[in-house]
């Protein structure tokens, strides 16, 4: 084979991958500088306090103060003019005797009728007037204290343009001593973007360095996610779109890029072009207010990630009127060139819903599941929902026949029984996508989109494949894009990774979860069309 089995190696991301890598977070690397990010419009300058602010609260002091000095002063003059004040105070007044000399020949007092030992008690009482007349003054010259004005509220922004992680940075070299496990943190958005690329250079040979989950996802809603599907997709509930969801909506069915093969290799190692093109897909998700069942936590292994309803599973229940016995975290997806139910995504099922994902296998004649995580990472990420020999789950007898260890994956071959009919199944285990990142080479998943193609063929071409990772969006999308893109580059010559994206997330949203798992999908189709293009004759 002309074309060398190593490929990119992508940046780990999470963000939502805390809940897909729900399948785990990243691990931290080395950095090189951030690329200058553009700096956000600058604040207008605050403006200063109004000049009146401070002398205002000094005049209300000074007034207290000119207030209990008036009220003392005029204290002591009504006890001096109601005679109590005289036995204490008449030292003072002996002692002020000499100064009124001359106001005893001057004789004010005698034209106003006013005895001399009264002059000290009326000074007081002129003393009193004039300082409560200041403090008139001072309360009615100091300004009211403007009003504070408070800073306009940020406006949310929309999932496809607010990441909740960074992007890891390309290295010509993985130190595998450099990942370390971080555990999820709550997420602020970072979009530093650290890649050193030298385009010269073979993409299979490239290799990538995931940064940490701290450092990409910052907190969980986090993932406080507003770009949703609209409650009723049918007609006739009255159900008016805002215009963000329209804008999504739109953009959802009408995003196209076809790429040949030299484009395709080209935009494969330019990783700021698929981080803009990514951030502008909506992530469609749906809002947990649309589904209103009781008991409907116990079975979502996250409380944010929810089936779209327009494509949902629903399984057949012999109660009717119990909605949660029909429920199923899973949706219908289609595959290339529209069809219709070619895939069924799902979560990782949990202890509650190992039935209910038997029963979805036999009602939907499955002939294949893929299961593109570990049990656990750092957490529980799956529940192991198969037997060793055999065991019955809601009258569906599941018998393991063989159990076949490869390099990448384990393959079990299922046998299934409901009554007297019998079926076949493969169950495919893919164990290289490494734990809390993006795999760094490409050939593993690629190789097992063509296993699981070849296995297709040999069953019943229209029942669906069963693809789930931990939350069924991110490892699942990048499964099934794959799968979806290599049949595309077979049949056309061309490629549409954008598109088929925007088709995956209108049927289940948040599909290919991250930045990182975006550029791994381009990266295993620019190493598929190498391929193709050594085995066609020159």
């Amino acid at each position: 084979m002309c074309c060398s089995e190593r490929l990119p190696g992508l940046p780990q991301p999470v963000g939502m991958e805390a809940l897909d890598q729900a399948e785990g977070p990243t691990a931290s690397q080395r950095e090189m500088p951030p690329p200058p990010l553009p700096s956000p419009p600058s604040e207008p300058a605050q403006k200063p306090p109004p000049r009146g602010t401070r002398s205002h609260s000094l005049s209300v002091r000074s007034s207290l103060c000119l207030l209990a000095a008036s009220q003392f002063l005029l204290a002591c003059g009504m006890l001096w003019l109601s005679g109590y004040g005289t036995i204490w105070s008449q030292n003072t007044t002996d002692l002020v005797s000499s100064g009124l000399t001359l106001l005893e020949q001057l004789r004010p007092s005698a034209w106003l009728g006013i005895r001399t030992w009264d002059i000290p008690s009326l000074l007081l009482v002129s003393l009193a007037v004039v300082l409560v007349t200041t403090l008139v003054w001072h309360l009615l010259r100091a300004p009211p204290e403007p009003p504070t004005t408070l800073p306009p509220e940020d406006r949310r922004q929309s999932v496809s343009r607010q990441p909740s992680f960074t992007y890891s940075e390309w290295m010509e070299e993985k130190v595998e001593d450099d990942f370390l496990d971080l555990d999820p943190v709550p997420e602020t958005p970072v979009f530093d973007c650290v890649m050193d690329i030298k385009p010269e250079a073979d993409p299979a040979s490239l290799t990538v360095k995931s940064m940490g989950l701290q450092e990409r996802r910052g907190s969980n809603v986090s993932l406080t996610l507003d770009m949703c599907t609209p409650g009723c997709n049918e007609e006739g509930f009255g159900y008016l779109m805002s215009p963000r969801e329209e804008s999504a909506r739109e953009y959802l069915l009408s995003a196209s890029r076809i790429l040949q093969a030299e484009e395709l290799h080209e935009k494969a190692l330019d990783p700021f072009l698929l981080q803009a093109e990514f951030f502008e897909i909506p992530m469609n998700f749906v809002d947990p207010k649309e589904y209103d069942i009781p008991g409907l936590v116990r079975k979502n292994r996250y409380k944010t990630i929810l089936p779209n309803p327009h494509s949902r599973v629903c399984l057949t229940s012999p109660d009717p009127e119990d909605p949660l016995s029909s429920y199923i975290n899973a949706n219908y997806i289609r595959g290339y060139g529209g069809e219709e139910k070619a895939y069924i995504a799902t979560q990782g099922p949990i202890v509650s819903t190992v039935g209910d994902f038997w029963r979805m296998v036999w009602q939907e004649h499955t002939p294949i599941i893929v299961m593109i995580t570990n049990i656990e990472e750092m957490n529980e990420k799956c529940t192991e929902y198969w037997p060793e020999e055999r065991v019955v789950y809601d009258g569906v007898e599941i018998t393991v026949r063989k159990v076949i260890h490869t390099e990448d994956y384990r393959l079990r071959l299922i046998a299934l029984r409901s009554g007297t009919e019998e079926r076949g199944l493969k169950h495919y285990w893919f164990t290289s996508w490494p734990d809390q990142k993006t795999p760094d080479r490409a050939p593993p998943l690629l190789h097992l989109v063509r296993e699981v193609e070849a296995a297709q063929q040999e069953g019943p071409r229209c029942a669906p494949i069963v693809v789930h990772c931990s939350a069924g969006i991110g490892r699942t999308g990048c499964f099934i894009a794959t799968s979806i893109c290599c049949q595309q580059l077979r049949h056309e010559g061309v490629v549409d990774i954008l598109k088929t994206t925007c088709q995956l997330r209108q049927d289940r949203g948040g599909m290919i979860q991250t930045c990182e798992q975006y550029q791994f999908v381009h990266h295993v189709m620019s190493l598929y069309e190498k391929q193709l293009s050594c085995q066609s004759p020159e």
